[in-house]
């Protein structure tokens, strides 16, 4: 009702963009809170290179990874084990999905990276590629998605005297005072 009366404060959030080969063309779509590169096939992992910048990080063999933007590390992110980010940052957080590693974990980039996931060329290993969980495409062995921060954000409106932490109170449990 605040909002509705005007009593309210605007927050800008950054929106993650995919893109890759599809066919003939390019894919491309938009997340507000994570884009997930997941087997295609139901128990079953899948393995991929990670670049950043265009920098080798790590081949990786798990169900998948989430890239999460600070607005999605409250949600998909946060349950696959991933940090909580204040909404502010200038960051990404990477969540591998059940590695098949004990080594593996979360990784925060910077907002500004570039991220290049490629698939590997084992046949039948498919992947699909989701944005927030409403849009999916398919991924075949040894195509890339490339994942950057879009250049276009996305104002949220509250009601005044809203914040991060009491968000984090109400939608996690958090003990009160």
């Amino acid at each position: 009702n605040a909002v509705l009366l005007g009593d309210s404060e605007t927050e800008t959030h950054f929106l993650l963009q995919g893109r890759f080969a599809e066919g003939d063309g390019v894919a491309e779509a938009t997340a507000l809170n994570e884009v997930t590169v997941h087997s295609a096939t139901m128990s079953r992992m899948i393995e991929f290179d990670l670049y950043i910048n265009d920098v080798f990080v790590y081949k990786q063999s798990s169900d998948g990874l989430i890239i999460s933007s600070p607005t999605g590390s409250t949600a998909y992110a946060l349950s696959a084990g991933g940090p909580i980010m204040h909404p502010s940052l200038d960051a990404m957080v990477l969540v591998p999905m059940f590695p098949h590693s004990l080594n593996s974990r979360p990784l925060v980039v910077p907002g500004d990276s570039e991220l290049r996931i490629t698939l590997g060329d084992k046949v039948g290993a498919e992947a699909k590629v989701s944005f927030d969980s409403q849009l999916e495409f398919r991924m075949h062995p040894g195509e890339s998605l490339h994942v950057k921060k879009h250049a276009k954000t996305l104002n949220l409106i509250h009601p005044r005297g809203q914040n991060f932490y009491g968000v984090c109170r109400s939608k996690l449990g958090w003990a009160s005072r």
